[in-house]
């Protein structure tokens, strides 16, 4: 009779095998959020350079990655790399991270009010990105619309529903520029802000990619995203074009040492190629086209777009804080989504109308009606509460990503439910002063009546 080995069995002797193995025989294991186009030109140049290292790569969605890396498993991983500085931070608050040693690369310590390594020694930057906008350049012929130069461009209301963006929940790189908008404007002006570009969203696009895409498609004519997004020769149809706005704002992609990695060594020699000047221009190949931190590149010419280096004195007055950043993130995830994602239709609607009275006011004065859509905009500027409130929420309140049908802890259900509850208040309250303001109008002779249930003149 032939005996079974139970899974439970297996799995053990699995494990007692690879325990067994000696750490410097186990391949280089980097778990990463870059695509596969990325991970092979660099597995192929570290394969030539140093032929000794087995490199292995477990490639994943950065939210995914964190939740490998802080799961219960051992995964036997030696480096994390990816793009988002919040990953980073995460990880540094699980205590998942070891002490990685600076290269020298020529690199000054902050670019354009970004820190390049982290300050506590924890992850290095490798690469630079930067944010912009992509846009149609059709569809803006046809509509009559500018490229926006400034951010603040984009709450014009000559954008009203000509914008697309995608959740921050959804994309980490729409995370990082909504919360570097909240840290250099101040976060009663960031939101104020991020509140009327909402108002003029066409959509929420559910992926970052959806941005260029929606722009190449004609969807919407402008986007925001950022430079490695937004390749023209990748996207559907055309004509299609990227932009840096006047501010820039440009972020790391880093590279880490995982706490229990056992073959330091090797880790070490991979995060030794990648800043290496080879490693460097690897980032230049249009498969990865992403922009070196290495400043010789930049003076050589070799690079395409503008100078991080010759951004700082734009940034002078303020430096990203990442710590603080890691520990709000799903705060500022859950505000945007029921403040801006979901009540995207009542807001943009809200939007028009307070643009449509604005408009017809301009030739005339009408007291009670510019004092009605005044009291609209203020709504529509507020936020549930303030930032002191907002940290003593996010330190007090263990708040996660919860699956789509999955129930949220108690305390971050009764967190998302509060907000929501004023979330609605708030619109409702803007929506009235709103329509308040556009009768008052209608009956001065200056707006047409609205058609019953239809919303339009």
């Amino acid at each position: 009779m032939k005996h079974r080995i139970s899974a439970l069995a297996l799995i053990g002797l699995c494990l007692l095998i690879a325990q067994a193995v000696p750490a410097s025989a186990r391949p280089l294991r980097i778990v990463t959020s870059f695509p596969p186009s990325m991970i092979e030109l660099y597995r192929t140049a570290f394969r030539a350079a140093r032929p000794d290292i087995e490199v292995e790569f477990v490639q994943r969605k950065t939210t995914a990655a964190v939740a490998l890396i802080t799961g219960g498993e051992r995964i036997y991983a030696y480096l994390f790399w990816a793009s988002a500085p919040d990953a980073f931070e995460l990880l540094t608050l699980e205590g998942r991270l070891a002490p990685l040693a600076p290269r020298d690369t020529g690199t000054p310590p902050v670019v354009a009010g970004y820190p390049v390594n982290d300050p506590a020694g924890l992850y290095l930057g490798f690469a630079l990105s930067g944010y912009g906008v992509v846009w149609n350049e059709a569809y803006l012929e046809r509509h009559r619309l500018g490229v926006p130069q400034r951010w603040r461009d984009l709450t014009a209301p000559v954008y009203h529903g000509h914008v697309g963006l995608s959740s921050p929940s959804r994309s980490g790189t729409t995370h990082l520029m909504v919360e570097a908008l909240l840290q250099s404007q101040g976060w009663d002006e960031g939101w104020a802000v991020w509140r009327q570009v909402g108002g003029n969203l066409a959509t929420v696009t559910a992926r970052s990619f959806g941005v260029a895409a929606g722009v190449s498609r004609g969807r919407f004519g402008v986007g925001i995203t950022i430079d490695f997004l937004a390749r023209p020769g990748e996207l559907d149809a055309g004509p299609v074009r990227f932009s840096f706005p006047d501010q820039k704002v440009f972020t790391p992609a880093s590279i880490a040492l995982l706490k229990d990695a056992v073959n330091r060594e090797a880790a070490n020699a991979f995060v030794d190629f990648l800043l290496s000047v080879p490693g460097q221009r690897l980032l230049l190949d249009p498969r990865i086209d992403r922009q070196p931190i290495r400043p010789e590149f930049y003076a050589e010419g070799a690079t395409v777009g503008p100078n991080p280096f010759a951004q700082n004195d734009e940034a002078a007055t303020w430096s990203f804080d990442a710590g603080r950043s890691a520990q709000r993130y799903e705060l500022i995830n859950i505000l945007f989504d029921e403040l801006i994602t979901f009540p995207l239709s009542d807001a943009t609607d809200i939007w028009r109308t307070v643009y449509e009275v604005e408009a017809a006011l301009l030739p005339a004065p009408h007291t009670e009606a510019a004092r009605e859509v005044t009291r609209a905009r203020a709504l529509l500027r507020q936020m549930p509460f303030d930032e002191t409130e907002a940290t003593r929420l996010a330190a007090g309140v263990k708040l996660v990503r919860v699956p789509r049908g999955l129930p949220a802890a108690p305390e971050q259900a009764a967190l998302t439910a509060r907000i929501q509850r004023w979330a609605a208040a708030n619109l409702a309250e803007a929506r009235a002063a709103a329509e308040t303001a556009r009768r008052l109008l209608v009956e001065d002779g200056r707006l047409p009546a609205l058609r019953a249930g239809r919303g339009t003149p």
